[in-house]
């Protein structure tokens, strides 16, 4: 099994990687593969909604979106991990997310979702409310700790204080790990859940009386 995590941060060395980092050594112990993307200073730009990615498979940008989607539809699970900035996500990571999610046409249902956020002291439960929709609209179960997945600290090496967010990060780790394996199991057994047609539908309608 293997995780896919994204690093919304722009310091590869920060508040935000020792989260990651914490994850990471228990995925290992746990014989979990992972691959941490570090995305916060690349230069990936917004959706702007041509669906192009509807025609090509892909989004219409060339970056580094379309080689994170590919990483996407073979891990078992993805870890979304941000800074706080005005207690809202990095906005790199926005944009990353907005395309990820729009042009990547595989089935997500049931790959295992985590977010993260750091901040200094407040906007966390915005954040990670924020990073959580991603998830919950594609079908993604969203894996639980002992409390809302966040980590403080502002300069650099200061979230390695935090003992209770760090210990947050690893019981996120160990019961993300149960639930993927819990997963694949009943995947073998039952299968996926039954699907239905898609509907779609708006709140305008010219028929109204």
């Amino acid at each position: 099994m293997n995780v896919l995590i994204l690093n919304g941060s722009p310091h590869p060395h920060g508040n935000t990687a020792a989260a990651v980092d914490e994850m990471v050594k228990i995925f290992a112990a746990e014989g979990i593969g992972t691959e941490v993307c570090q995305i916060g200073s690349r230069n990936i730009r917004g959706c702007i909604a041509c669906n192009r990615c509807g025609e090509l498979g892909h989004c219409v940008f060339d970056d580094e979106v379309n080689s994170l989607s590919a990483k996407f539809e073979t891990a078992d699970g993805l870890v979304v991990a941000s800074p706080v900035y005005y207690a809202s996500a990095n906005a790199t990571l926005i944009a990353c997310l907005d395309r990820l999610f729009y042009s990547s046409h595989f089935d997500k249902t049931m790959k295992v979702g985590a977010s993260i956020a750091v901040a200094r002291r407040g906007g966390c439960s915005a954040t990670f409310d924020e990073l959580n929709k991603y998830f919950l609209i594609s079908g993604m179960p969203v894996a639980a700790s002992q409390y809302w997945n966040s980590v403080h600290g502002r300069a650099a090496g200061e979230a390695a204080l935090d003992a209770e967010g760090l210990q947050t990060m690893r019981v996120l780790a160990r019961n993300m790990t149960f639930l993927m394996r819990s997963i694949a199991l009943g995947k073998e057994q039952f299968g996926l859940p039954e699907t239905e047609p898609r509907a779609f539908t708006h709140f305008i309608r010219d028929d109204l009386r």
